[in-house]
């Protein structure tokens, strides 16, 4: 028994030999998964070619590789879905993104194209989690050696013999994915054990099976922090040493509780849940179909098990968690379009349909139309106006119960009409608005409704009509009407209505009978769709010498929407901007008078010292209001002034900042602070305490004590210790008296705030930790550490956004430390200066500002 045993190892080590060994730097099987990927056939392959020939070129893509590879997604889903992905899996730390789990079977037959799909996820910045698999490789190898695999439950008995092969098994599968994405170019790191801690299930019924007791994360952070992807197998240890088999799907399950992951991925070679038809299930929403799924005849003893456990993840994951069941050739589809390609799994909410207004929990859908519906937002109509006229026109109203969805279907004339459909931007990601377009569709066997020429998801429009008509920058669409006459006698009634209406009307709603509106995909507090306008918007920048104008520049530079009209620099005159590429463009050294005739600016950046902006705004101040640019201001001058409107909008809001002309731009402790202690507002039981430290940068370009590199060195120079203008600015825009004190450190950029804050209720660690991920959740610039990590400043230097971390409660529960990281020359100035110049003119929110850094 031994011999044979030995000779069947050989034989398999033998095989892995020849796999692993002796495939070419490109495998020809991973190409081919790419091209699948690419309608552009020969220019996608050489893009392809030439992006994954990578020897040792490991870590994290350069941006043009990484440019490169987003737009082979482009060819998969549209340019905004894709982006939309990117932005929600680049939202979260790394080790929340994915837990895939790899059955043995797709190593053993679909290695190549499974590291291809790997590789192409971490080269746009993504670190999925793997956890494999080796089912088939170890039962051939026991059938061979004549030991017969034995079951119970569905779990393998697994004996001490078992137990030593597959450990050998396991290390050669997890070496023979770690090899493959090597030689691809992506740094991958095995993790054979030191993951999972178990105890025996049930020694006596099961032998050497674990049950796991706990999750040791450390190693997976790390692996990651080294510019890796972890590839572990499911094997676990008692605390005593003891090696337990674990089956994999419960291995990734434990995983997924503990790192909290926005993806579950279950990757195997059928690529989805099918019925009994052999159809493929796309979609399943727990709450609202879980009842009479498990009624159906299809869902088998083995697809019911699967279900029911995905379900118990499910409950004890956030509800933007959810479980992808794919093929590894389909992965890419399945993460970066709304379509997807295998079986998506989440909780979802309960859809409502209602024609009773007073059902409505009005105060929840409020925020969903206040963002959404342009007239709304602009003020010409109102939540309650808007709601009142729904009644008239005998309205039937979809929506979920988490309200981030809500439509409008009216029945007043011969077909129904799709009045109104808005959408967070996760409502769309989780497929929630795809839920309700169903049963939309399923009630309505014939639809009518109308959007803008330039509608952001005028594609998503024509994938659910039979049939559509263009007409003065509008679009029709309809389903279930075949009749031509019929046809014929809707499109002249839509000519009718629109024949009064200019085509550059931005008011808007959906369906035609009374004009028309965007189906919206933002957030509550999110941001407008993507402008649409190919002329770029123009900038004039005035004080261009400092950091700050130095890092606007850069932004600009890389912006797809706006351009450079101006840099003023009295120093700099008459020199070449060598940051700006765009064009060729010198510095000027522009006259407060002169910027009243420069008419060509949509906006007009400050980047001036305090006190010295004013004649040139007021130069500005004297253009005809409806020719006038919008001004920001970076100084300190108007932050106080309530004719301007504060920038911050993770606090203040987005509406506000695109209703303004005249923004004041916070300032970088100022911004720091109040987004680490905002939360806590309603809990707070005494005056917050801000020690803060800055780099030498924000001292400015003029020499003085502060950024003199030689009075820094071994030294940490503390200064306006009371009254500093951030601490009345902190103070003000809180509503909260707060004490300051400011210091300036070695190094060049970055801020550490450590915040002690007095709370008048008990909490403890995690409490606070959820208050922030809830206030937070969608803002891209705001990332919250776990209750425990803590934020460093060197990790912020180059960064967009704010850390905000540690959480560490006192022993009574009664006082909190929290620590916050921001870049004082990015989100402290330039990246939110940005933002607000994006929202004021009506362009992306987070356009030409890294979001995955």
């Amino acid at each position: 028994m031994q011999s044979l045993l030995n000779n069947s190892l050989k034989s398999y080590s033998k095989s892995l030999l020849t796999k692993t060994v002796g495939s070419s730097l490109l495998s020809a099987p991973a190409l081919s998964q790419i091209k699948k990927l690419s309608t552009l056939e020969k220019t996608s392959s050489l893009n392809i070619k030439r992006t994954y020939e990578t020897k040792a070129n490991y870590g994290k893509p350069d941006s043009s590789e990484k440019e490169t590879i987003v737009k082979l997604l482009y060819n998969i889903g549209s340019r905004k879905e894709v982006e939309q992905y990117l932005r929600h899996f680049s939202s979260v730390e790394s080790q929340k993104f994915a837990v895939i789990k790899v059955g043995g079977a797709v190593l053993s037959d679909e290695l190549d194209t499974l590291a291809s799909a790997l590789v192409f996820l971490n080269k746009v910045g993504l670190y999925p989690i793997v956890v494999h698999g080796a089912g088939p490789q170890l039962n051939t190898i026991l059938k061979n050696a004549g030991i017969k695999a034995h079951y119970e439950d569905g779990l393998r008995v697994t004996d001490g013999q078992t137990l030593e092969i597959a450990r050998k098994v396991f290390q050669n599968e997890n070496l023979k994915l770690v090899e493959a994405l090597e030689r691809l170019g992506t740094k991958a790191r095995p993790i054979n054990g030191g993951v999972f801690t178990a105890e025996y299930l049930n020694k006596d019924k099961y032998q050497y099976v674990g049950k796991v007791t706990q999750v040791n994360r450390q190693l997976i952070e790390s692996s990651i922090r080294a510019g890796a992807l972890p590839i572990l197998t499911s094997l676990a240890e008692t605390p005593s040493g003891q090696i337990l088999n674990v089956n994999a799907d419960t291995a990734a399950g434990e995983l997924a509780r503990v790192l909290e992951p926005l993806k579950i991925i279950y990757i195997n070679d059928k690529g989805g849940l099918f019925n009994d038809k052999g159809k493929k299930i796309d979609v399943i929403n727990l709450d609202e179909e879980y009842e009479e799924l498990m009624k159906k005849p299809w869902v088998t003893k083995g697809t019911k098990l699967k279900i029911q456990e995905i379900r118990e993840l499910l409950i004890h994951l956030p509800r933007s968690s959810s479980v992808s069941i794919i093929s590894a050739d389909h992965l890419h589809k399945e993460l970066f379009t709304h379509s997807g390609a295998g079986t998506l799994i989440r909780r979802g909410h309960k859809i409502f349909k209602e024609t009773d207004l007073t059902k409505l929990d009005v105060d929840r859908l409020r925020p969903l139309l206040q963002s959404n519906n342009p007239e709304i937002a602009e003020g010409t109509n109102s939540v309650a106006k808007y709601l009142s006229g729904l009644q008239d026109k005998k309205a039937v109203m979809y929506g979920d119960e988490a309200y981030e969805v809500f439509a409008v279907v009216s029945n007043n004339s011969e077909y129904p009409v799709l009045e109104e459909l808005v959408a967070s931007e996760s409502a769309v990601l989780n497929n929630v608005t795809e839920n309700i377009w169903n049963i939309i569709k399923k009630d309505y066997p014939t639809l009518i409704w109308a959007c803008y020429q330039d509608d952001p998801n005028k594609s998503w429009y024509f994938e659910r009509c039979e049939g559509s008509y263009s007409l003065n920058g509008r679009i029709l669409f309809w389903y279930g009407i075949n009749d031509v006459n019929k046809v014929e006698a809707i499109i002249n009634q839509f000519k009718e209505t629109q024949k009064n209406t200019p085509a550059s009307t931005t008011k808007s709603t959906i369906g035609f009978s009374s004009g028309i509106r965007k189906y919206s995909t933002k957030t509550p507090s999110g941001a407008r769709s993507y402008s649409t306008s190919s002329k770029p918007k123009r900038i004039g920048l005035i004080g261009a010498r400092g950091h700050t104008g130095h890092e606007l520049i850069k932004l600009i530079n890389g912006h797809p929407n706006i351009e450079l009209a101006y840099i003023s620099s009295r120093e700099l005159n008459g020199k070449v901007c060598s940051d700006y590429t765009k064009s060729e463009l010198h510095y000027v050294n522009l006259a407060p008078k002169e910027l009243a005739q420069k008419r060509d600016v949509d906006c007009w950046i400050m980047a001036l010292p305090n006190n010295v902006c004013k004649p040139f705004v007021e130069s500005i101040m004297t253009i005809p209001e409806k020719e006038r640019p919008l001004i920001l201001d970076l100084s300190a001058d108007a932050r106080f002034n309530k004719t301007w409107q504060y920038g911050l909008p993770e606090l203040v809001g987005r509406d506000p900042i695109r209703k303004t002309r005249l923004i004041s731009n916070p300032g970088c402790y100022a911004t720091g602070s109040q987004l680490s202690i905002a939360p806590l507002l309603p809990y707070l039981g005494g005056s917050p305490s801000i020690f803060g430290v800055s780099g030498y940068s924000g001292a400015g370009t003029k020499p003085s004590p502060k950024n003199d590199v030689n009075n820094l060195k071994d030294n940490l120079i503390p200064y306006s210790l009371t009254d500093h203008i951030h601490e009345r600015e902190i103070s003000y825009q809180l509503g909260t008296q707060v004490s300051f004190m400011p210091h300036v450190g070695a190094h060049f950029q970055g801020i550490a705030l450590t915040i002690n804050i007095p709370l008048n209720t008990t909490m403890n660690d995690k409490d606070i930790q959820q208050i922030y991920q809830n206030k937070y959740k969608n803002d891209k610039l705001v990332h919250v550490f776990e209750a425990g990590k803590i934020p460093e400043v060197k990790h912020i230097s180059g960064k967009h956004h704010v850390d905000i971390g540690a959480f560490k409660v006192h022993s009574s529960g009664k006082r909190v430390v929290v620590v916050g990281c921001i870049d004082n020359l990015l989100k402290g100035a330039a990246t939110q200066a940005l933002q607000n110049i994006n929202l004021a003119l009506g362009l992306e929110e987070y356009a030409g500002i890294p979001t995955s850094d």
